[in-house]
């Protein structure tokens, strides 16, 4: 009778833990913290965590493809940067059939443009800033670059001035801020409901196996990148994780628990890296951006405001166009086409080349100690900001 009993707990504990996994959404807090872990981790095996150069990459692609590049660039399939953006793709793909939350989301034409405004803005400001939130902001800060700081300024203000053209929007062209919905067969048909759970577990049986085929054919940096970037996929969509929110919410809602986690993140991020560029295992100046500070500054700018018109950041965007919404689809690819565009026409005139700045490594300046200091201060401000504005709601911006 103990032996019956137990055979059908275990499937009954095992089911309850699935849930708590995947139909639960992890909290925000653990999304920063593990974010901060796997940052660390992913340039220590290889590079920083980004979005913009893989999806770059698939811009640089697609017009040598059609013949508008003459030269080759390096193939999707082997670039560092593109396995990173894919791998986040393939994630939050694989983790939202594991939840059951994947459906193909239409919007309504006016915010299908706006997908595809905001996507080719956030693509110029990430060719400026050298990386979107994640590879300029994110990533540069947590390399200890001035220019992730100047991005996150430029982040502030674009967010703000993109507050302010929604609610003008939802004053002068009401229709624009009606949502789609799911496309999804009801009925007593099929229903991709009850095996998109299989098909999730196949993603990423896959990706294993791709990861393993990489390593057999010498390419193990590439195979353990696509692992990191399906871990960032899995831990953002679990968790809602958006950049947007962190610099949006508080002028919108209030509402400060993205900005406390992306602070917390930050932290982590930081001292990880910090660490491995002090004791040499990575050069000093390993993905220092060429941004400060017109590229970051001005560049976070344009991108902070097309992010919130889009309704997603670089990452956000990714893993919100793998749970299948049209619009953020739009979006990335936009994204990925400006940004190149943008960044061949930088490439090819000095003076832009010159004006959006300089590398700046700040502990050439500051020593490691004081960078660390004031980054971590930095930090722990924007952490007790958001909460202030919490309960104050000083920073609100009124309809």
């Amino acid at each position: 009778m103990n032996d019956e009993n137990g055979e059908k707990v275990l499937p009954e504990i095992l089911k309850r833990d699935y849930q708590t996994v995947f139909y639960e959404n992890w909290p925000m807090w653990v999304g920063g913290l593990l974010i901060g872990i796997v940052s660390i981790l992913t340039f220590a095996w290889a590079r920083p965590w980004g979005v913009a150069g893989g999806l770059r990459n698939w811009g640089d692609w697609f017009f040598s493809l059609v013949g508008a590049y003459q030269h080759t660039p390096v193939s999707p399939l082997v670039s560092t940067n593109s396995i990173l953006t894919l791998g986040l793709l393939w994630g939050a793909f694989g983790s939202a059939l594991m939840s059951k939350q994947f459906a193909i989301r239409m919007a309504p034409p006016f915010e299908l443009l706006k997908g595809i405004v905001g996507g080719s803005l956030m693509g110029v400001g990430a060719a400026m800033a050298g990386g979107c939130n994640v590879g300029g902001f994110y990533s540069a800060v947590s390399a200890l670059s001035f220019s992730g700081l100047a991005m996150m300024v430029g982040l502030i203000v674009g967010a703000y001035l993109g507050l302010r053209y929604l609610y003008w929007e939802l004053e002068h062209v009401p229709s624009g801020s009606t949502g789609g919905g799911m496309k999804k067969k009801e009925g007593n048909g099929f229903s991709w409901l009850q095996i998109e759970p299989y098909l999730g577990a196949a993603m990423f049986l896959a990706a294993i196996a791709c990861a393993w085929i990489y390593g057999s054919a010498a390419y193990t940096r590439v195979g353990g990148l696509l692992l990191c970037g399906i871990a960032f996929g899995v831990i953002i969509q679990r968790t809602r994780f958006c950049f947007v929110r962190g610099f949006r919410d508080p002028f919108m809602t209030g509402e400060g628990e993205v900005p406390r986690a992306i602070a917390t993140s930050l932290i982590i991020s930081v001292l990880g890296f910090a660490a491995l560029k002090w004791t040499g295992l990575r050069g000093e100046n390993a993905y220092v951006a060429q941004a400060f500070w017109f590229g970051g500054l001005v560049g976070g700018i344009i991108f902070g405001f097309g992010m919130v018109v889009a309704g997603g950041c670089g990452s956000g965007s990714v893993w919100r166009a793998g749970e299948g919404q049209v619009k953020l689809i739009l979006a990335v690819i936009c994204f990925a086409l400006s940004t190149s565009l943008f960044k061949a026409l930088i490439k090819s005139s000095e003076g832009l080349t010159a004006l959006m700045g300089h590398r700046v490594f700040l502990p050439d300046f500051l020593t490691y100690k004081w960078t660390l200091v004031i980054i971590v201060l930095i930090m722990f401000v924007y952490y007790m900001a958001a909460t202030w504005n919490e309960e104050t709601d000083k920073f609100t911006v009124e309809l």
